[in-house]
């Protein structure tokens, strides 16, 4: 099974129902790093307005979606970074957000050759059920344990283009 089946039947498999439509536009994100394996996302978008977003997100195990931070935007600023949910519907993820570090070791793999660019250290673990707010502007990145992981977002509206990655040859 090549990349996008192993994240569509992921999707399939995650016992929520999805359109024909939606499951046609899974947006596949590789953040132009060309190692979408280790560092990549994989999302449907159900909404994203002025006022709110919500999306499913997959991913398959071990995989991290890079570090970074959602800042106030707008021509003036004036606009208020995203505040964003993460939901775990199946599988468990390791949140790393700025902050204090809370452990010694954390649980999660920095993809090879690029720990410079992941240094939020404070560890959350979302197992199933559970849920974790991340404020505007606070540095964050998230792996997949070893079964990989289905993550539902709900947020204030999105918008990629004014993320801030720590790795500055990330694009989105």
């Amino acid at each position: 099974m090549n990349y996008e089946e192993s994240v569509r039947r992921a999707f399939k498999d995650s016992k929520i129902a999805f359109t024909r439509e939606e499951l046609d536009r899974i947006e596949y994100a590789d953040f132009g790093l060309n190692n979408i394996k280790q560092e990549g996302l994989n999302l449907i978008i159900y909404i994203n307005n002025d006022r709110y977003c919500a999306k499913e997100m997959v991913l398959l195990a071990g995989q991290t979606c890079p570090e970074h931070k959602h800042p106030h935007r707008g021509q003036n600023l004036e606009i208020e970074g995203k505040e964003e949910t993460f939901r775990v519907r199946q599988g468990q993820v390791y949140l790393y957000v700025t902050g204090e570090p809370n452990v010694k070791t954390i649980i999660a793999k920095i993809p090879s050759g690029n720990k410079e660019w992941y240094t939020a250290r404070h560890e959350i673990i979302l197992n199933a059920g559970e849920q974790f707010t991340i404020a505007p502007n606070i540095l964050h990145w998230f792996q997949a344990g070893k079964d990989g992981a289905i993550i539902s977002e709900f947020s204030s509206s999105s918008e990629d283009s004014s993320d801030i990655f720590t790795n500055p040859k990330v694009r989105r």
